[in-house]
């Protein structure tokens, strides 16, 4: 029995709701059910009834509820014990960022934080939203600059930052490639390379909902994991993409990037930003790094 396993148990207990309670702790539905079978397996008994429409507590469940929901707390609270006394030996930011916002907005926004804090230092991680988000969680990183997601963790605050803006990546070969802007009728009939959805959800979404919204349907070619990936299979003539503007800057051979007009998609949520960390958690690194991006957001959306 650990605490991973008594983490998922509480949210399955409040939520009852696998699904809901798994999107809860940002875990994937399998790894999650996992979890609950390993804890009753190891405690010998039933927690919960499961039916295709409703859970519910056993006695033994119930009876575990208010433990586990006590050690977790107490977990929690050493943790944040000891990263505040970590910070007055060192003073460290850990901040995660999705590849995108390490191309563009964290480069302008380390320069300006240093220029004011040079003794504070950051390590900085690049990860998937689905993977930085349980990092925060379990306090290995103190900010992150994540896609946010209608269903997350209660223990997660956010701030929007903007929305990124979406351009076309073509192969500089292609006729469209030497277009001043594209729109989602123009590549109607082209074959798109598009993220991984489990992995990239806002990216995946993002070209489908386009496509949906002028009536179309896309000509799906390949899905890849990695946006690097996605590019070099665009400079080998496999298909083009819909990318955040800020992948433009991986310089890649016979790739060009054009501009995307969006035809009435404004009220879309075009690949949303924002800043993310533990809620209730003090830090002075964090609150100085979030000043500095507070004061500069108008520049930094200027080049997203």
């Amino acid at each position: 029995m650990d605490l991973t396993q008594l983490r998922c148990f509480a949210a399955v207990a409040e939520e009852l709701h696998f699904a809901q309670a798994a999107r809860r702790l940002d875990m994937m539905p399998a790894a999650f059910g996992r979890q609950i079978r390993q804890l009753e397996e190891e405690l010998g008994t039933q927690l919960l009834l499961r039916t295709t429409r409703n859970v519910a507590l056993t006695e033994d469940g119930a009876a575990l509820l208010h433990e586990a929901r006590d050690l977790v707390s107490k977990a929690d609270d050493i943790a944040q014990r000891f990263r505040e006394r970590g910070r007055h030996r060192a003073v460290t930011l850990r901040l995660g960022a999705i590849d995108t916002a390490s191309a563009g907005l964290v480069p302008t926004l380390l320069y300006d934080f240093r220029q004011l804090h040079p003794n504070i230092t950051v390590q900085l991680r690049e990860d998937k939203t689905i993977r930085l988000l349980p990092r925060l969680l379990s306090g290995n990183l103190d900010l992150a600059f994540v896609r946010p997601s209608e269903h997350h963790s209660r223990q997660i605050q956010f701030l929007p930052l903007f929305h990124e803006t979406a351009i076309v990546a073509v192969p500089s070969d292609h006729p469209l490639s030497q277009r001043k802007y594209l729109t989602v009728q123009d590549i109607a009939h082209e074959p798109l390379i598009l993220p991984n959805r489990r992995s990239r959800p806002h990216s995946h979404d993002l070209t489908i909902k386009l496509f949906e919204q002028a009536g179309l349907r896309p000509l799906i070619a390949q899905v890849a994991e990695e946006k690097q990936t996605i590019i070099n299979l665009v400079a080998a003539g496999l298909g083009i993409a819909i990318v955040p503007r800020w992948s433009s800057r991986m310089n890649v051979a016979g790739v060009n990037y054009v501009a995307l007009e969006l035809d009435g998609a404004e009220h879309l949520n075009i690949l949303p930003l924002a800043a993310a960390w533990v809620r209730g958690s003090r830090d002075p690194a964090r609150e100085a790094f979030l000043e500095v991006l507070r004061a500069n957001i108008k520049t930094y959306m200027e080049s997203s």
